[in-house]
């Protein structure tokens, strides 16, 4: 598992953490029941504090991205798809905050919009 951390980013370390595996179980690149390694070796690999990994940790289970067992460590949760298209769609839903921002300012009505989305549905 590789985990890149951004000393510049105005995200929490933490919050990236959380993030990079969150999207590597959404990808499938981390797979239902792989092992995550421990939180004191992950810190020492990435050389982040132990608090720092618990709370990116923490956060995974309770979205439910992850399971740990005590004493034997933290795992990829089974998908929960619903959890994962609520995610998406909370997604998207910022990005459309953007476009109607846009559609306002430019006096763009609902049809055009609504016609340019069929137009990307139907290139796929």
């Amino acid at each position: 598992m590789r985990i890149l951390i951004s000393n510049s980013s105005s995200v929490p370390i933490y919050e990236q953490i959380k993030n990079t595996i969150m999207n590597q179980i959404i990808s499938g690149e981390l797979k239902e029941e792989d092992s995550l390694p421990s939180i004191r070796s992950l810190a020492k690999d990435i050389r982040i504090s132990v608090m720092t990994i618990k709370k990116a940790y923490d956060e995974l289970e309770q979205e439910g991205y992850i399971i740990t067992i005590q004493g034997k460590g933290s795992f990829v949760a089974p998908k929960n798809l619903e959890l994962i298209k609520e995610q998406k769609l909370k997604e998207m839903e910022s990005y459309m905050e953007k476009i109607m921002e846009i559609a306002k300012k430019y006096q763009i009505e609902k049809e055009e919009i609504m016609d340019l989305l069929d137009l990307f549905y139907r290139s796929e």
